[in-house]
């Protein structure tokens, strides 16, 4: 599937100077709805297009800090998708009707679980992890997570994904300016499997210090409460 939509990229690549960060953010809008399509054919052009000049400034950095937040912009509008209409749909149609709009049942099951299992921190870890990135946004809906805290850490999770592609995108292009985009996905795919050890590890880090602090908040609130009893 990614190569079929890497060999469509020149086509809107044309528009990049122009219409650039608005194709990353519809696409990005998509990538992280409901509708299967990887993120690696937007963002990854987008940083090598930056690195070439051709995107709305002709600035490497300004604009690939443009197209992360296009980027970033777009992957929370499409995981509100997701979060509404799990919330206001329900699990019972979920399941039933979710075939029709590539949601099998099992996968939504397994987004649940994992949800359950890790809360709130699974809307940042997950939209870091292929297969799941998108669909933890539907158990939090079902379980009514608080707006807020969502877009936080959906905001976050996406927009660590975001920089790396983005960032994968201008080295290449700064290494080569003549690849085709079908070979710029694949190696920036490559390069993402050959150090996919350090993101893991990161994200560990990260869900440690998470669970230690909401540990030691959920304590003094409780402590708190007590005193308050008491008084």
């Amino acid at each position: 599937m990614t190569e079929t939509f890497a060999s469509h990229i020149a086509y809107f690549a044309q528009f990049a100077p122009v219409w650039g960060l608005l194709i990353i953010f519809i696409f990005m809008t998509i990538e992280s709805s409901f509708i299967p399509f990887p993120s690696e054919v937007v963002m990854i052009p987008a940083g090598f297009l930056a690195a070439r000049g051709e995107m709305q400034t002709g600035n490497l950095w300004i604009d690939c800090i443009l197209a992360i937040l296009a980027g970033t912009a777009g992957s929370l509008s499409g995981a509100f998708i997701n979060y509404y209409l799990a919330l206001y749909l329900g699990r019972s149609a979920l399941h039933k009707y979710g075939k029709y709009f590539f949601l099998k049942e099992e996968t939504v099951l397994r987004a649940e679980e994992v949800f359950r299992e890790y809360g709130a921190a699974a809307t940042f870890v997950c939209r870091l992890l292929p297969g799941i990135r998108q669909l933890i946004s539907i158990p939090a809906g079902l379980a009514k997570m608080k707006l807020g805290s969502f877009t936080f850490f959906t905001g976050l999770g996406a927009g660590i994904w975001v920089v790396i592609l983005t960032a994968i995108g201008a080295w290449l292009g700064h290494l080569s300016g003549n690849m085709d985009y079908p070979t710029l996905v694949n190696k920036g795919k490559l390069l993402i499997a050959d150090h996919y050890g350090w993101i893991i590890a990161a994200l560990l880090v990260f869900g440690v210090i998470y669970i230690l602090i909401h540990k030691r908040v959920m304590k003094r609130s409780v402590s708190s409460e007590n005193e308050s009893a008491d008084a």
